[in-house]
């Protein structure tokens, strides 16, 4: 357990971010190595495949992630990140493992060293995937795109698992959707530019900009039903940027917006009423260019399969005790995991295989006393969540759960001697 620490605080101060995770790719590819997996870097991108071939029997994958994301962390902790990289546009940004990726990647690691000098309590192949860009909900599909199924054998099972500010030494099993599907979108609003003096020779890309983004916001309540819980679903404008004075009319504005559903019927009613609804505010504004609108990316709802997810449940059970595996209420958080079993997204090979994702406490005992509330949910509403720049996991004990989690549910799926 010490090495998979040392692991998991050195990707923490080292962290790299979507798409450009040669380091963290390197070191769980030498560590796979190690351990007697047959490794292959660059799947995907900086992706990590390694296979260990254990007799005949199911094909079991793991899956962890190597990003981090683009935040300055505020943690405190000793091995606090400092990094600095270039963001998207080439600028300087600070980066954080502000998601416990860093975590899931130490507890794979881990799980796998554990099961490989177990080999006689099992047989099979277990596949241990290190996914880059999860964050940017591009890896997944990556990887799989480059032939992992193809180069790689289709697995019987995948696992994964989560890190939560709810208390370490827990893990949660959700039932139905965990997780919502997502759809990200960029928009561009042209504009006819001028003097601020003058505003009636311009077409003012700013103003059509606000008027979409109040119009956008309304669409939940007017496009799903409140009553169908498939239909549950959030839409919101993170990014509004158009000119850069104060007294000239720009060309055009730009919008950045997310929207997140639990059903794919929901995701697609939304879609389209988001291109309706801006080119609409556009037309309004006068004869100028129609907008650009990109569907940078999408994910799919995160649905477990029922029957071998209860299966891990009382895998975990006998493991943890019962009063350690808690439920998981569906959240609109989102992920691209589900693509490992297709989720519905016509991807090759990948159809109908199970999935197994459960939540993975990250918080130690005495922050947990310390948070304000009475209640479990008063205290998760007052820790830091996921992608704040105060995430901390407390590793000294929620790793050896995340490693342990991690064995029990792959031993459940691979066969046994």
């Amino acid at each position: 357990m010490l090495a998979a620490t040392t692991l998991c605080l050195t990707v923490h101060s080292d962290p790299e971010l979507s798409g450009a995770e040669e380091r963290t790719a390197a070191r769980l590819a030498a560590w796979l190595t190690a351990d007697g997996f047959r490794v292959t870097p660059g799947v995907g991108g900086h992706g990590v495949v390694g296979v260990l071939r254990n007799g005949e029997g199911p094909r079991v994958l793991v899956r962890a992630e190597l990003d981090a994301l683009p935040v300055a962390e505020r943690t405190g902790l000793p091995y606090a990140s400092t990094v600095r990289a270039p963001g998207p546009d080439g600028r300087g940004v600070p980066v954080m493992h502000a998601c416990g990726h860093d975590l899931h990647l130490a507890a794979a690691a881990g799980a796998a060293r554990l099961l490989a000098r177990a080999a006689h309590l099992w047989r099979g192949t277990l596949v241990v995937v290190g996914q880059p860009a999860e964050e940017t909900l591009q890896g997944a599909r990556a990887m799989l795109e480059d032939g992992l199924y193809d180069r790689f054998g289709r697995p019987d099972a995948v696992l994964a698992q989560h890190t939560a500010p709810f208390p370490a030494g827990m893990v949660a099993h959700g039932t139905g959707a965990l997780m919502a599907g997502s759809l990200s979108f960029d928009v561009v609003v042209h504009g006819r530019g001028g003097h601020a003096a003058t505003p009636h020779l311009t077409v003012n890309p700013v103003a059509t900009a606000a008027a979409a983004v109040g119009a956008l916001h309304a669409l939940v309540a007017t496009e799903t039903d409140p009553d169908a819980p498939a239909d549950r679903a959030v839409l919101t404008v993170c990014r509004l940027h158009a000119g850069d004075s104060r007294n000239v009319v720009p060309d055009r504005a730009t919008l950045g917006l997310t929207v997140r559903a639990h059903s794919r019927a929901a995701l697609d009613t939304l879609a389209e009423a988001v291109r309706r609804t801006v080119h609409a505010e556009c037309a309004v504004s006068g004869r100028v260019d129609p907008p650009e609108i990109t569907l940078v990316s999408r994910s799919a709802p995160n649905v477990p399969d029922p029957s071998a997810t209860a299966a891990v449940r009382e895998a975990h059970q006998a493991l943890l005790g019962t009063g350690r595996v808690a439920l998981w209420p569906p959240s609109m958080a989102t992920e691209d995991f589900p693509l490992f079993g297709d989720a519905g997204q016509g991807i090759h090979g990948c159809a109908g295989i199970p999935t197994v994702y459960w939540m993975l406490g990250s918080v130690g005992a005495r922050q947990w006393r310390a948070a304000p509330g009475r209640t479990p949910a008063d205290k998760l509403a007052a820790l830091p969540p996921n992608h704040s720049p105060e995430f901390a996991p407390d590793v000294r004990s929620a790793l050896p759960t995340g490693v342990s989690a991690m064995v029990a549910a792959a031993l459940d799926r691979l066969g046994s001697r």
